[in-house]
C-alpha cells in the first residue's frame, strides 16, 4: 500500500495594530501555532501588504493612524475582495456608534479588547469553518 502523505498548507496571518506590544505577542502567539505571520502598523502599510500577498485571515485594530480599519477594509473590498470575509476586527471601542454602523453594514467578525490567545485561536478557527463552508456551498 502507498504511503500518504498529506501536506498541510501553512496559514498566512496578516495583523494590523498601531500597539508595537500588542502586535508583537500576537505574532509570537499565532507563529506558535503554525502560521507565518506579518503585520503593519496602520491600514496604509497592510494595504501594500495585501496588494503583494495572499492572506488567510487579517486580524486588524479598528482605530489606527494613517488609515483606519473601517477604511482599510472598504480599500481591499475594492482591490482583492474575496480576503473581505478573512478579516477579524479588534477594537475596545464597543458600541462606538460608527464602529456599530460599520459592523452592521459588513457583517464582519469582531473581537473586542482584551483578547486572550484561547478567544483569537477560537474566532479564527471558526472564521476558517465558515470560509471553508461557504466555499463548499453548505
Amino acid at each position: 500500500m502507498p504511503e500518504i502523505v498529506h501536506h498541510l498548507k501553512m496559514r498566512h496571518a496578516l495583523l494590523v495594530d498601531d500597539d508595537d506590544v500588542l502586535l508583537a505577542a500576537l505574532k509570537l502567539f499565532l507563529e506558535s501555532h503554525d502560521f507565518m505571520v506579518s503585520t503593519a502598523n496602520n491600514g496604509l502599510e497592510a494595504l501594500k501588504t495585501i496588494m503583494s500577498l495572499d492572506v488567510d485571515v487579517v486580524v486588524c485594530d479598528f482605530m489606527m493612524p494613517k488609515m483606519a480599519g473601517d477604511m482599510f477594509y472598504l480599500a481591499v473590498e475594492r482591490v482583492k475582495p474575496q480576503i473581505c470575509k478573512r478579516f477579524i476586527f479588534v477594537t475596545g471601542y464597543e458600541g462606538d456608534p460608527r464602529f456599530s454602523e460599520f459592523l452592521a453594514k459588513t457583517k464582519t467578525v469582531v473581537l473586542y479588547k482584551p483578547v486572550t490567545p484561547g478567544k483569537l485561536m477560537g474566532t479564527i478557527k471558526i472564521l476558517f469553518e465558515r470560509n471553508a463552508a461557504d466555499k463548499s456551498g453548505r
